[in-house]
This record gives C-alpha cells, structure tokens and sequence, in this order.
C-alpha cells in the first residue's frame, strides 16, 4: 500500500513540476522607461546687488541642493504621464519608420544590383522577411502604448550635486537647455535688493508643460535667511514630490524640550502640525537636565505622522573638589568657584576639571563621575608650575643637538682609534724587526692616540649630556599632560 502511495506521488510530481515551471517562466519582469526625473537647479541671477552682497545667490543654491536632494521620488500626474507617454511612443514608431525606410531602400538598390538569379532570389527573399517583422513590430508599437514609470526616482542633475550650478536660459531656449542639461525640469532665480533686503524671485520650468509651472517671491533679511530657505524647501517639496504632502507633529515630555526636524527649528514641547515631501526625517528633542535624543521615520504621502517622546532625565551626583583656599576651579572651560568647593555634575560622565593658583600653579585632571547620589567623590589635584611657552620645543631642540653630538663624537672616535692602531702596530712591527722609525711619524701617532682619547672622552660626555637631555625632555613634554585619576568615595 505505502509503495502504491509514493508511486502515486512520484507520478503527481512528474506531472505538475513542468506545469510551475512553465507558470514561473510566463512570469516576466514589466520593464518601463522615464525611471528618473531629474531637476536641474540653475544659478541664481544675483547681478544687480553690490558686489559684497553677491555670495547670497551661492548660499541659497547650495543650501536648496542639499535639501532638495533628501526628496525620494515623485507622482506623475495624468498630464505629465500622457506627455512622456506620447514622446516615448512616437520616438519608439520613428525609430521602426526609419528601420522599415532603411530596408526599403536596400531592396530597391539590390533590384539594381544585377546579380546572378539564385543570389538575388536568396537576397531579396531575405529582405522581404526582415521587412515583414519590421512592419509587425511596427504595428505592435502602434496597437501598445509603452509603459512609463509612474513613480520616477527624483534626482538633481550631476551639475547640482557637484554645487556646479550653470547660467540659465535665455527666453526662447529651455527646451534645449533641458536636453542640454539632460533634464525634465529647472529652477530659476533673481535676488534684487528691496529697501536693504534681499527680494528672490523663484520659477520652476518643466520640459512636459513647455513652460513655467511654479512661480512665487520671497523677502527676507541676510539674519533670517534660514527661515526663509526652510519655507521655499517646504513648497518645493511638495511640488516636485507630485503627490499629497505627509504631515508630522511631535509632543515631547518635558514640555520645555526643544525640537529640531531635519535639523531646524519646529518648536518647543508640542510643535504644530506640519507637512513635508514624503520620505525619511530627523528628528531631535533636548531639554536642559535631560537626555537629548535623535530618531528617524518614515514620513507616507497623505499621512499623518504622531510623534511622542519622553526624555529621561539626568542623574547628578555631588563631587568634592579639594585644594588650598583662593585657587580658582574651572570645569572645562568654564569658571565654577575657588577650592574646596562641591560640584553637582552628570552621573557615569567624564569630566574635565583645571585648578589655577593665585602664584600661578596649575592642576589639571580628568575623572569619571560616580553613578550613586548617596556617595560624595573627591578629586584632589596636584598643582605645579606649567611650563614656559616653547619649553618642550626648546627641550627637544636641545636633546636632538645633543642626539647628533652623541653620533659625531662617537663617529670620531670610532675613526681615531682606527686610525692609531693601524699606524701603532706598523711602528712596532719596525722596531721588532729591527728597522728604523721615523721621528715625524711617531709624533704624529702620538697626537693621533691624543685626539682618539679626547675623541672618546667627548662621546663619553655626549653620551651622558644626551641621556640627561632625553629625561628632562620626557619630563618637561609630560608635565602640563592631564592625569587621569581614580576620586574617592565619601558618605
């Protein structure tokens, strides 16, 4: 029975398994085109401003294409679809057309030819098929529209990411500009002076309307610059995204916290409900004596985004700070109190803690904070006098001169005493051997065993002058070094 069943079984699976793959293979990939759509921002006209008032066009261009490049993708519409729709499709029928033309005048030419009958039957007959397919592709292009991609990936062109932003068009010319700039869209601007204000008039041209689509101004002052680009990001946005805006409004616990989205401004506590182009955003609360955080989300078109966050606060824990009376304590940077003095600081933190004295000592030491509110730490810091301005140049200025005399010295007596014995033991193999030694050069080796002597003596004392300049340089570089220090614990 069980082997009647795993025949029955085997049969079932030789049977269905070519069916799937069959069904696997019908599957194919829906290939559209127009995947991207690209905007080109162009250089803002900033030529009627006084010359020191001109950089404001630049800062304006490179904050948009930073901002702008954050946009994901956008919605075609009905107009701009049909548009893309109909280029493609009579770009696809013209490239067929002229395929067809270009086999026609081949068939006309081979008529012409004069080749041998069984030659021209081949040639022509071959003509006639590749014809034949070319006028049923032809037909299929025009029966099927091509498929464009209603959802094209946004990008700015290659010249706006690289902040390489071009001149504008004249009238008469955006179409060719775009082609130019392989582009489906471009942003114009003009910064005129208003009354010691800034006055920008902005324009988005686009390739499927042949024509502006967007036009609006804006005055602002160079101090609130920043609202301003936060304002024409917002409406750009939501125009080039092609779609319903997504909204966000963040409640944070503290009520005082301070929020940043996307690294601006948005509130305190509760922030009003505000639209962004869909995508990813950063948002940031911090409030004093709490746990700053920062968290990302995904922000859906037509949506609205309810963002709440507690901050945790932070623990402190009192720290003792010892040390003669008068001696000024600063915390970092900042100036705290004379010692003895009780700091209340972060708890599990590393803190960094300098005691100057009234004759000019210092002390510096960096410590870890204690992580219990019941137990005091106590810090007590050494003070020394600091070191001089260029102390440790000049220390490892003098042990590198002393490092060098060390090798000269050395050197020359190493040659010397080279030098003494080679002559050395040739006058004594003279006077072994029973011949005469010159006077001059027997002199002349005794000055040379003089100057070996002296040689080594001064590597000897160079030797000891480098090693006592190598430790004081390790002392003096190492002095004004901050110490880290393990503080005490105290009820």
């Amino acid at each position: 029975m069980k082997k009647a069943r795993s025949l029955l079984f085997f049969v079932f699976l030789t049977l269905t398994l070519p069916l799937f793959a069959k069904g696997q293979s019908d599957e194919t990939e829906v290939k559209t085109q127009n995947d991207e759509w690209v905007l080109c921002i162009t250089n803002f006209d900033s030529s009627s401003l006084p010359s020191d008032k001109t950089n404001i066009s630049n800062v304006i261009t490179r904050e948009l294409a930073d901002r702008l490049s954050s946009i994901n993708y956008r919605a075609r519409i009905s107009p701009e679809y049909a548009y893309y729709e109909e280029y493609a499709w009579a770009r696809a029928r013209a490239n067929a057309a002229k395929t067809l033309s270009a086999k026609m005048d081949d068939r006309s030419k081979l008529i012409y030819q004069g080749e041998p009958n069984w030659r021209y039957s081949q040639n022509i007959k071959k003509i006639d098929d590749d014809i034949k397919k070319i006028r049923e592709n032809l037909e299929e292009i025009d029966k099927n529209a091509p498929l464009i991609n209603k959802e094209p990936v946004f990008k700015l062109s290659s010249g706006s990411l690289n902040l390489s932003f071009p001149e504008p068009p004249q009238k008469g010319g955006e179409n060719r500009f775009c082609a130019v700039q392989k582009a489906d869209a471009f942003l114009y601007g003009r910064i005129t002076d208003f009354y010691g204000r800034y006055h920008l008039v902005l324009k988005l041209y686009t390739v499927y309307t042949r024509s502006f689509i967007w036009e609006d101004s804006f005055i602002f002052s160079y101090s609130d610059i920043g609202v301003t680009i936060d304002e024409i990001t917002r409406i750009l946005m939501i125009i080039l995204s092609g779609n319903a805006p997504a909204a966000v409004a963040v409640k944070t616990e503290p009520e005082t916290a301070l929020v940043l989205i996307n690294q601006t401004f948005s509130g305190r506590g509760q922030t009003p409900l505000t639209e962004f182009s869909p995508g990813k955003i950063t948002v940031t609360a911090s409030a004093q004596d709490h746990e700053s955080i920062s968290l990302e989300t995904e922000l859906v078109s037509g949506e609205l985004a309810q963002i709440n966050i507690k901050l945790n606060p932070i623990k402190y824990v009192d720290t003792d700070i010892a040390g003669g009376a008068k001696n000024n304590v600063y915390h970092g940077a900042l100036y705290v109190g004379e010692a003895p003095l009780t700091l209340r600081l972060p708890a599990n933190n590393f803190e960094y803690i300098e005691m100057e004295a009234s004759n000019g000592k210092k002390g510096t030491a960096v410590f870890m904070t204690g992580d219990s509110v019941e137990y005091n730490r106590s810090i007590s810091l050494k003070i020394f006098q600091p070191n001089k301005k260029g102390a440790v140049d000049r220390e490892r200025r003098d042990y590198y001169w002393a490092w060098g005399s060390q090798w000269i010295t050395g050197i020359a007596a190493w040659l010397g005493f080279y030098s003494y014995s080679v002559s050395n033991n040739a006058a004594t193999y003279r006077k072994n051997n029973g011949f005469d030694v010159n006077s001059e050069f027997v002199n002349s080796n005794e000055n040379l065993y003089y100057f070996t002597m002296g040689a080594a003596i001064a590597f000897g004392a160079a030797s000891i002058y480098g090693i006592i300049r190598m430790i004081r340089y390790i002392y003096i570089s190492g002095k004004d070094s901050t110490p880290i220090v393990n503080p005490g614990g105290n009820k």
